[in-house]
Order: structure tokens, then C-alpha cells, then sequence
């Protein structure tokens, strides 16, 4: 899934003469990356930057009498420009803004609360000129305030109180509209009555309430669809991750899309928005250290402009794992950029995520990238898998590539923490020279970014008493200690678990995995994914994501999770994998096996019983909400049982065996498709009361009528074939099919297995 080259789009439209002398835009939401715009062969615009939107004057360029060209070229070939899956092109919506002379700029309304008892909101409306100027505030259609003001120096301030005001909150996402109008023009924005605190006092609060953000890294990809920023794949990602407990993102590592931005005002998720993954050191060849120090200040302009009315955006990121943070330079650097936001977005606090133990590594040179160790350790590795090709069989290949490979750049500390594990990386934090590196460049940011430093806060609590610390990059296993320590203390703010969803690019960090789905023995170039989210790619929850629930206390449990009875073999699971459990009982043929359970829940003891029979009585840690029992597998029930400490029953879970008929569902989420709108149908083995057969492994076949196939396959991290392919193997039982629908009619989806057709039919309702 890796696009490479030199991308062309063009395009020819045909402006009114009607709108001659008027302001014309192009708004680009991101181009990846080294985007030139050409307007009837006119250079237009520049943009290296391939994660933020940008804008193109068409004044001069575009000729009335006549049809305009419109050419893009992406520049993709400079390869490895990236450390995950970026996609290439125009992957974000394009916009065409035509303003009338008298207008309100793009972006040129500016809301803020100023209070929420009373709700009282300051609007800011940019003109350009003088002139009567009018604020409408909108509760869906119905107006609930109007006042007008006069623009001096091209500038209108209204303070406006909202009379009985719904305020913006995660449980209680209420949104106006403010409608501007100036001129001819009229400009709507939504947002929300949101105030939003922090200081070493409340921590972090919206609306004098304080908040712990429970949250998770997400990249901007939708899994199957690729890097495409679609809508309903956005606020779909939001939704799901809301539902296992989560209620803040963090974009890891560049802005967000708009599109997932709505999505969050409207579903009551927050958002920490991230500007980028290098400063001005390399961590891949070709990476955008080429150019930021020149486009820094118009890159955070962007996101700033782009973020500032959604009540979602509370905080901002202005880098991860940035070792320039441990130089003089990149602490001056830290400073400036937080400073530089400050100026521009006075409510929102600045932070950068910083990997404590790896700062103080990289300060002494461990894992520094250099271009020529790189070239030389890619050439060299080249040469040999090229001589072994020839020489001997695949597995033999790969683990001879594996051992002349010698990392640089992130790669380093990424092969570093999977070699050594979570608790090395946690540990290396707690050093003191780790203290030195970091201190002066947390002192330049409104809240401490720790990547991986769980094992700090109680002493920075006590050593540095103003600071605030945000887990801005943790592991799975640490959630339940985090949200313990922050019940306790108001300055450890939230807690940012990688990832959220699992996610295209960066791969092997997380996908430990049976031979029977790990293909990279023949093919190494196979792992698609980081294999490491709470979420799947599919969208669905993992194990882990029950487990998160538990710890951060949305709900009691008990919940199950059992690893697959028939895998024999002992996996190296790295510190961003919790656990390969599944949450099902159906393994049949595995009689007697010994097998592993474990129990998710918040209670003193929790008992097993298998078809009636108790399996094992257990205390819960004291520490975690997580524990583990070897049983015997057996074919039936199982039931898991919590007891407070009084022996009181306060929760019960019970999953059965499947039965031996063997049915593939094919079950729209759905019941109806959007006109050219997407569709996502998850496909699982069950028998025939819907119970999850994890054990079949199939190979699929799909086709489409009054629709496109949008993209295909399952949730493993090795992939042969691609997500564009008609055809895949589900992995545990399961796959998925994401289809476009035609304009109007009924969408008709055939899956094919190796014994059976399975029709569904979704009908198109605009």
C-alpha cells in the first residue's frame, strides 16, 4: 500500500463571467506531499507540507472568457519521506470560495466563550472594510439572538450573551451557529458554549467541571479506504472509539481533517491536534526536516485557523519524539512554537510529546539518524538479500536481511523497545539524566507531553509542583495505574494509550503473530499494519479495548478474553500488544487443552465456571483490573463472576461454544446507503444464532452491482494481495467489505467462500 511518484491531477472548470472582479480561493485540505498548483500553466502555490491545508489566490491567474486548468502535481518519489502509511495526492477535500468585494475573509469569524453562567461568547468578524456588520446565533433553525455593530479597521466585535444557553460538553455536545453577514456576504460557523481551564489547581476543566482525558493516538488513515479523509469513515473512527470508553484524540502525528474534527463537536469527542513528527532533525531520509524551519509559523497559522472554533480542539501538539528537545536550540525552538500559538489562540494550552529515556539516549548519540549510515545500511542491505535470493529459500532470507539491517533513526528506539520491552523503556525515564533532558524544554510548554514516562509522575509531581503532565503517548497495560494516580492528582491531566485504532505503515511494532496468519516467512514486504490498536482496522474491539473500559472505569465487568486454544506456539508480545485473547469460547476440536482466560473487572474476587462447574477463585490485584487463570478448555459455557468484598455477586459474563453449523454473515452496519455514499459490512463465520467462530479461515471473494467496492480485507497485519483486491482471507472469522453506493437504486453485494454465495442488498436513499 506504499504510492510512490510523481502524482499528476488536472482539471479544467469553467468560471461564470458573472463572477469577474469578485475574490476567487482554492482551499486544499493536504496534498501529500511537495504540492505545486498550476493554474493555466501558472505556477500558483507551494506546499511541502502534506498534512495541513492551504490556500491559492486565483486573482491573475484565472481568465473569464474561457475554461481554467487546474493541474496539481504531488511529488512522491522521494522515498522514505515518512515512518507509516502517507498516502500520495489529494487525499482531503478541495474547496472553491468565491467572496463578493465587500466580504468576510476565510476564516474571518472568531468565537470564544467567555463565560458559561451566564453564557457569554465573544465574536470576532475580519472585513475587508468598514461597514454595518450583523451576528445571528442559531439554535438548529430557530434564531436566538441578533445584533449588528459597525466594522472599524476592517473589524467587528460582538459580545453576546445567549439567554438559557446549552452548554458544549463531552456527555452534553450542544452546538449553535453563528451566522455572519457583511455586505452580501454571509459566513456560518458552528461551535459551542465550552470554557476551557488549566492550572495546577483544576488541572484541566471545561466548564468548571474537571476533565481526565481517557485518550487515544489515532493516524489519519481509515484502514481499508487508505489515507482518503471520507466523512462517514471519519466520524465512524470517532464513534467507535467513544463507545469503548474513550473521550479525547490525539492526531498522531499531523493536523487532523476537518471532516473528523465535525465529527468530534458533534459526537462530544476531544481533540489534541499535533503539528508534526520532525523538527528539524531527520528520523526517515526524506522527511519533512527538509523544510520546516522555513514553513513552521505558516504550518501552525494553518492549524490554529482551522481549529479555532470547533469546541472539540482543547489542546495543541507541536511535535512527538522530537530529540531536538534535549539541544539549546530545539528548547529555544520549543519555546518559540508555544509562544507562537499563545499569540495566535490564547484559550488552549501548547504541549509536545516527548520520549523521556529516548531524549537522554539521543542526546548521548544512540540512534541518531544519519543520511549516510542510512544509504550505506540500505545499499548494503540490498546487495545481500539480492546474493541470498539466489542462494537459499525464504525463511533463510529473511532472517539473514534481519540480522545484517541495522537501524537508524526511529527505527532504532522502535527495534530498542520491542527488543527490551515496555517496563525498559518505562524504567530508562525514571534516570536522572533523563530529568536533565527534558526539564528545560517542558519548562517552554503550558502542559508536560511524557511519552512512555508513567513511572515519573509521582516524583515530578513533587518536584516540579506547577507543572502539568499529560501521558501523551502510553502504554495499554499502564491505563488502570494512570487513572488511579489521576483521580488522586488534578496535574496528571489525561492519558493518550498508542493507538486507539490500529492503522496502515509502521509496521511490526505491535503485530506479534501465529505462523498461520504470518506470511512474512515468504514474503516479508506482507505486514501492512501496526497490528497495535485497542480498535482494529476493521473497527472492531480487541480485548483490549474491554480491558480499557474496565480500568478506566466506564464499566465494572466482568469481562472475557481467551487466547486461541489451538495456538501452540510462544509469541514475543511487545509493550503496545496487550494480549492476542479473543473474546469468544468457540474452539471446538480442543477438548481438554489447557487454555488462557483472563478477566477484566473491577471487584475483590472473580470466579470461573465452566458448563456449571467452578474452574478457579481469584483476588484481583490490587494494582490492576486484569487477571489470569489456565484452565481446561471444554466445549459449552463459560461464565466469569465478580464478587465485591463481601462476597456479594456485583457482575457476571457468559459466552458459549458455537454450534456446528457454519454461516457467513453478511451484515451491513446500515440499513441504508447514502446516494454515492459508503457502506461498511463487516463479514463473520457464526453458526446460526449469530455465536463467532474464530477458528474458520476462509478465503473471499466479493462483487458489487449499482455500486464500487471501496475496499477489502481483514484485520490481520500480514496482507497478501492489497485493500483494493475482490478477494481476501479472514483472519479469526472475520473480514470486511466498504462499498460505494450508486446514486440511487439498490446496491447488490455477492461474497463468494469456497463452498457458498452469500447476496446482500442495500437500498440508496437520499
Amino acid at each position: 500500500m506504499v504510492h510512490r511518484g510523481r502524482l499528476r491531477i488536472q482539471k479544467e472548470i469553467c468560471i461564470a463571467p458573472g463572477i469577474c472582479g469578485k475574490k476567487i480561493i482554492l482551499e486544499f485540505e493536504s496534498v501529500y506531499h511537495n504540492a505545486e498548483v498550476y493554474i493555466n500553466d501558472k505556477k500558483a502555490a507551494f506546499r511541502p507540507y502534506g498534512y495541513t491545508n492551504f490556500y491559492v489566490d486565483l486573482e491573475g491567474f484565472v481568465d473569464f472568457e474561457k475554461e481554467n486548468e487546474i493541474r496539481v502535481i504531488a511529488k512522491n518519489t522521494d522515498q522514505p519521506n515518512s515512518r507509516w502509511y502517507s498516502g500520495t495526492g489529494i487525499y482531503r477535500p478541495v474547496y472553491l470560495w468565491v467572496g463578493e468585494e465587500k466580504h468576510i475573509p476565510l476564516n474571518g469569524v472568531r468565537i470564544r466563550t467567555l463565560s458559561f453562567m451566564p453564557a457569554v461568547i465573544e465574536v470576532t468578524v475580519k472585513t475587508t472594510g468598514d461597514g454595518p456588520v450583523k451576528a445571528e446565533i442559531y439554535d438548529g433553525e430557530k434564531r436566538v439572538i441578533s445584533e449588528e455593530t459597525q466594522a472599524i479597521k476592517n473589524t467587528a466585535v460582538f459580545r453576546i450573551e445567549i439567554p438559557d444557553a446549552k452548554l458544549w460538553s463531552c456527555t452534553h455536545p450542544n452546538l449553535y451557529t453563528c451566522r455572519a453577514l457583511f455586505g452580501e456576504d454571509v459566513c456560518e460557523e458552528t461551535f459551542g458554549v465550552r470554557l476551557l481551564e488549566y492550572n495546577p489547581t483544576v488541572g484541566l476543566a471545561i466548564n468548571g467541571e474537571r476533565v481526565i482525558l481517557r485518550g487515544a493516538c489515532i493516524h489519519h488513515d481509515n484502514g481499508l479506504l487508505g489515507a482518503c479523509a471520507f466523512p462517514e469513515a471519519e466520524e465512524r473512527k470517532v464513534r467507535i472509539l467513544k463507545e469503548n470508553g474513550y473521550n479525547a484524540l490525539r492526531s498522531a502525528h499531523y493536523p487532523c481533517s476537518k471532516a473528523i474534527l465535525d465529527a468530534c463537536d458533534r459526537l462530544g469527542m476531544l481533540m489534541m491536534d499535533e503539528y508534526v513528527d520532525v523538527w528539524y532533525i531527520h528520523k526517515t531520509e526524506h522527511d519533512y526536516a527538509n523544510y520546516m524551519t522555513d514553513w513552521w509559523q505558516q504550518d501552525l497559522k494553518d492549524m490554529v485557523e482551522k481549529d479555532y472554533n470547533h469546541p472539540c480542539v482543547i489542546m495543541y501538539s507541536t511535535g512527538n519524539e522530537v530529540s531536538e528537545t534535549a539541544q539549546k536550540k530545539g528548547i529555544e525552538l520549543t519555546g518559540k512554537m508555544t509562544d507562537y500559538i499563545n499569540q495566535m489562540d490564547g484559550t488552549r494550552p501548547v504541549t509536545c510529546g516527548i520520549n523521556i529515556f529516548f531524549n537522554f539516549l539521543s542526546s548521548i548519540g544512540f540512534g541518531v539518524y544519519s543520511d549516510d549510515k542510512a544509504k550505506k545500511n540500505a545499499e548494503a542491505a540490498a546487495k545481500k538479500a539480492a546474493e541470498a535470493a539466489a542462494k537459499k529459500a525464504a525463511e533463510e532470507k529473511k532472517r539473514q536481511d534481519g540480522k545484517k539491517k541495522k537501524p537508524v533513526g526511529s527505527e532504532f528506539y522502535n527495534t530498542l523497545a520491542c527488543m527490551m520491552g515496555d517496563r525498559f523503556m518505562k524504567c530508562g525515564a525514571t534516570l536522572y539524566p533523563c530529568d536533565v533532558k527534558t526539564r528545560d524544554a517542558f519548562a517552554n510548554m503550558d502542559v508536560a507531553g511524557y511519552n512512555y514516562g508513567i513511572y515519573r509522575y509521582k516524583h515530578d509531581l513533587k518536584k516540579y509542583p506547577n507543572r502539568l503532565i499529560l501521558g501523551s503517548e502510553t502504554f495499554c497495560k499502564d491505563a488502570y495505574a494512570f487513572y488511579e494516580l489521576a483521580k488522586k492528582h488534578p496535574r496528571i491531566i489525561g492519558d493518550f494509550v498508542w493507538a486507539g485504532m490500529d492503522y496502515i505503515g509502521e509496521v511490526g511494532e505491535g503485530c506479534a503473530e501465529y505462523s498461520d496468519y504470518n506470511f512474512a516467512g515468504e514474503k516479508p514486504a506482507t505486514r501492512m499494519t501496526g497490528g497495535n490498536g485497542r480498535i482494529d482496522l476493521l473497527g472492531k474491539p480487541r480485548a483490549e479495548a474491554a480491558y480499557t473500559r474496565v480500568a478506566f472505569d466506564r464499566e465494572k465487568g466482568p469481562f472475557m478474553a481467551v487466547m486461541p486454544v489451538y495456538q501452540k506456539e510462544k509469541l514475543r508480545i511487545t509493550g503496545w500488544q496487550l494480549t492476542k485473547a479473543l473474546e469468544s469460547w468457540s474452539w471446538r476440536g480442543c477438548a481438554g487443552m489447557t487454555t488462557t482466560v483472563e478477566v477484566y473487572a473491577r471487584a475483590a474476587t472473580v470466579e470461573l465456571f465452566v458448563n456449571g462447574k467452578s474452574a478457579g477463585k481469584k483476588q484481583m490485584p490490587k494494582k490492576n483490573c486484569r487477571t489470569v487463570f489456565q484452565i481446561a478448555y471444554e466445549d459449552g459455557e463459560i461464565a466469569a463472576v465478580s464478587y465485591d468484598e463481601h462476597g456479594k455477586t456485583i457482575g457476571k459474563q457468559t459466552m458459549r461454544t458455537a454450534g456446528p453449523e457454519t454461516i457467513l454473515q453478511v451484515k451491513p452496519e446500515t440499513d441504508f446507503a447514502k446516494p454515492e455514499g459508503l457502506v461498511f459490512i463487516p463479514l463473520q463465520y457464526t453458526d446460526e444464532n449469530g455465536i463467532w467462530k474464530p477458528m474458520e479461515k476462509h478465503c473471499l471473494s466479493l462483487s458489487v452491482e449499482n455500486g464500487t467496492l471501496a475496499g477489502l480485507g481483514s484485520a490481520n497485519a500480514y496482507v497478501e494481495g492489497n485493500y483494493t483486491d475482490d478477494h481476501t482471507v479472514t483472519y479469526y472469522g472475520e473480514a470486511m467489505a466498504i462499498v460505494r453506493a450508486g446514486k440511487s437504486g439498490t446496491v447488490r453485494v455477492t461474497v463468494r467462500d469456497e463452498s457458498r454465495k452469500y447476496v446482500v442488498e442495500i437500498p440508496v436513499k437520499g
